[in-house]
């Protein structure tokens, strides 16, 4: 009979280790989530908000499982900000670690679209960051932190390449920067260097002048065209008279551009001062800068088209023209048909 109370001790003994072992493969081996899940974890955020959210979108198998080691991790007290992936083969453990140590998974920052007013650029990459927009704009505009990449705030339009990039959410706008700095270096192989002495540019205004040709249009395969038309306006002299600087001067707020928007008095006016404007009057796109560095002069360069405007078919495209005579027939078929179309 007095082995009894000693068998009962042992058993609770040896109940108690069970538990404890199934507690212990249960946090830091066996994974705890049915589905994957991202989460966004701000600043200032509650440990237990944390919680709550990771539970109900990872579909957590055991919440206790997760609540001790939340405990235990003092995740409370080393919740680090970030953009985290919870998978289903994780164990709580590792999720309670990955939030105190910033484990985080990259997020895309996607550069696309038409990027032209920096009011606009920062609030793209606000959106897709944990940075606020006017912290972007500050940096498009702040001459000392863009000097450490070799640009201004007059030229930053140059060091922005479309594209889509990997970051972690929390990055700063010097992590954005200094990935912009890599596929602008990338870009700018001892080939296209020489392409651009070739055509008398520096890097800088093959930016700027890709700035205008990407403002033109939208038809890549065209590009080279149009990059033509420009390079053989600065051979000769001619001013460039490119109706996107006029925008430009404009904040791009002018649903028509008139002869008295002509008279803006600004170095970006192309009909009023000849050469390049001093800088790009949006981000160029790789396939505009490509035009640049590889362009249709329709001829010899300075001897080919020298003008160009829309096709009366009106499909997007344009139709050009060395000769101001026969430029002033296109634009007259384009109106006939515009005028036309608007009796219908």
């Amino acid at each position: 009979m007095k082995k009894a109370p000693l068998i009962l001790s042992l058993l609770a003994v040896l109940l108690i280790g069970a538990l404890l072992g199934w507690n212990w493969l249960r946090d830091n081996k066996l994974p705890n989530f049915r589905k994957q899940a991202e989460i966004y974890v701000y600043p200032e955020m509650d440990a237990g908000k944390v919680l709550e959210m990771i539970a109900d979108k990872a579909q957590v198998i055991s919440r206790k499982s997760l609540e001790r080691c939340f405990a235990a991790k003092r995740v409370a007290e080393y919740l680090t900000p970030g953009h985290y992936t919870v998978s289903p083969r994780d164990p709580s453990v590792y999720v309670a670690r990955m939030l105190n140590n910033g484990w985080q998974s990259p997020v895309r920052l996607s550069l696309t679209g038409n990027l032209r007013v920096k009011s606009n650029i920062a609030a793209k990459i606000a959106s897709q960051l944990l940075l606020d927009s006017a912290t972007v704009l500050k940096a498009l505009n702040d001459d000392r932190l863009l000097a450490n990449y070799g640009f201004t705030s007059r030229n930053v339009f140059s060091l922005l390449t479309p594209d889509t990039y990997d970051l972690y959410w929390t990055a700063s706008m010097s992590d954005v920067f200094d990935k912009q700095k890599a596929a602008w270096d990338a870009f700018w192989t001892e080939e296209r260097d020489a392409k651009a002495k070739a055509v008398r540019l520096t890097r800088q205004q093959v930016s700027t002048l890709a700035s205008i040709v990407k403002a033109e249009s939208n038809n890549e395969a065209e590009m080279p065209k149009i990059a033509g038309v420009y390079l053989n306006r600065l051979k000769i002299g001619m001013p460039l008279q490119a109706d996107p600087t006029i925008a430009f001067c404009y904040d791009y707020q002018l649903s028509r551009i008139l002869n008295r928007h002509l008279e803006v008095d600004s170095a970006y006016n192309t009909y009023k001062h000849t050469g390049l404007p001093p800088g790009p009057i949006c981000v160029p796109t790789r396939a505009a800068m490509e035009a640049v560095l590889n362009p249709d002069f329709g001829g010899t360069w300075g001897a080919g088209n020298l003008y160009f405007c829309a096709n009366a078919d009106f499909s997007g495209t344009h139709v050009f023209a060395k000769t101001l005579a026969e430029h002033n027939r296109n634009a007259a078929a384009f109106q006939a048909e515009l005028n036309r179309r608007s009796r219908r």
